[in-house]
């Protein structure tokens, strides 16, 4: 892996402006809006609900920043970018595992910043151990959704991909459980939300905070497994495919 191509791909996203909104911002201040409406003083379980509502947000902003860095492969597929790449030393392993690892390093951003201003404006304290689950567990369970984003890459064109990425965000936010807390959820959708990979994301932190709805660790990290397996084993086959095609 080139560690200067991955550099260069981390300069040219943070200082893309809608990134740092979307990825960054977004999620900072959807916890603020969601912890001022629709949690009060004097509410039962307050620290609780406001943590979990802290770990959807982390969720949803690695998730987007994987998701988005991922996406980029459609727009230099269709200029020719990646056949121009084949003409450097730099490996079609090292070109894929550094849009990887691009991927997961955008997320730390947002790993820093909500976990900050929680413990900041409401009081979220947690013990060693919890805090190290949520940040790193978040992180590490990014990485089915970098491939995820990978595979989007490589099969969408760059006309589609917006209202693609949107509509993934839209079913995998609402419905996986990142936008509305599980407990908000009627039952159909909490039955629906196991079937997606986002619903685990959350689980990774979920567990840390509170036991309510929440799937032990062991089978969390096995279905993520699960998927990262799937996902990377589609990455490769498309990837090997595109480029016995130039």
């Amino acid at each position: 892996m080139n560690l200067a191509y991955t550099r260069i791909e981390l300069k040219r996203s943070l200082r893309n402006p809608r990134f740092m909104i979307f990825a960054f911002a977004f999620p900072v201040f959807l916890f603020l809006l969601q912890t001022n409406v629709f949690i009060h003083d004097g509410d039962p379980g307050k620290t609780t609900a406001t943590a979990v509502i802290m770990v959807n947000m982390l969720a949803f902003g690695v998730f987007f920043a994987a998701m988005t860095n991922g996406g980029r492969l459609a727009t230099e597929r269709a200029a020719g970018w990646q056949r121009q790449l084949r003409l450097t030393p730099l490996t079609g392993r090292g070109y894929m595992l550094g849009k990887g690892l691009t991927g997961l390093l955008l997320g730390l951003p947002v790993l820093i910043a909500v976990p900050l201003i929680a413990a900041l404006t409401s009081g979220v304290h947690l013990d060693p151990a919890a805090w190290t689950r949520i940040i790193l567990g978040t992180w590490l369970g990014a990485v089915p959704f970098v491939l995820l984003g990978l595979l989007i890459g490589q099969l969408a064109r760059p006309e589609t991909l917006q209202p693609l990425n949107m509509g993934l965000s839209l079913v995998m936010g609402f419905l996986g459980g990142m936008w509305i807390p599980i407990d908000a959820m009627p039952d159909w959708m909490q039955g629906l939300a196991p079937v997606l990979p986002s619903y685990w994301l959350t689980q990774l932190g979920r567990g840390a905070v509170t036991g309510d709805l929440s799937q032990n660790l062991a089978t969390t990290a096995a279905v993520l497994a699960a998927w990262t397996i799937a996902l990377g084993a589609l990455v490769i086959w498309r990837y090997r495919k595109d480029s016995s095609r130039s």
